[in-house]
């Protein structure tokens, strides 16, 4: 089905923007070794890029206490920016698909936003967008926080919205609150645990966005 303009784009960003699971992995694999977790693979960590790192610890080893688990988020924050986003890059024909998509745009992503807007402008994608908003303090996806902030601020309807997410978590929120969603195949997340939310939109390239002229 061909996915119709919408007023508002709100975009998750691993693994639909950027292809960091590289980085994301490896600083996360650090952690994991510096506090001598059971050893996972990257396809299972890859499953929970754009979850809160706190429920992917605790679901490891339900036994840690809170304070741990700060320490934990604190040490893979520390690795991941010092990886400098060294294998991280744009997948293909996203630049072209923002530049030529109508609406405003936002981000809907776990990263804080101050990260957000870092590594957009990095990547060379922030220009493309009307608004950056993170995870800064307020519940993660698949909680509806990230979403409702930039509906709030650009003062349009649920329904105006189109929520563009690779994991189950994206389109759980999208769900929650009330915005039409797109789910991408290219991404890191599970497609059938994603298709149980019922995404109004599939799609195997960011250009898809764009209207045909």
């Amino acid at each position: 089905m061909k996915v119709p303009a919408f007023p508002v784009y709100l975009f998750d960003v691993d693994g639909v923007l950027l292809d960091s699971a590289t980085d994301i992995c490896g600083a996360v694999q650090a952690v994991l070794e510096q506090y001598r977790f059971p050893k996972v693979t990257n396809t299972y960590l890859k499953n929970w890029i754009g979850h809160h790192l706190e429920d992917l610890f605790r679901g490891l080893k339900p036994e840690i206490d809170a304070a741990q688990v700060e320490a934990m988020v604190t040490g893979y924050r520390a690795i991941y920016h010092a990886r400098g986003h060294a294998n991280t890059s744009v997948f293909p024909g996203v630049a072209e698909a923002l530049a030529g998509l109508g609406g405003r745009k936002s981000t809907a992503t776990t990263k804080g936003t101050p990260t957000t807007r870092y590594i957009l402008e990095r990547f060379g994608l922030l220009q493309y967008f009307d608004h950056v908003q993170g995870t800064d303090g307020f519940p993660a996806k698949p909680n509806p926080d990230v979403l409702l902030k930039s509906i709030e601020l650009f003062g349009v309807r649920p329904e105006d919205c189109l929520m563009v997410g690779d994991s189950v978590a994206d389109m759980a929120a999208g769900r929650a609150a009330g915005v039409k969603t797109c789910a991408v195949r290219y991404g890191y997340g599970n497609h059938d645990r994603m298709a149980e939310h019922e995404p109004d939109f599939w799609i195997d390239d960011l250009r898809e966005l764009v209207a045909a002229p």
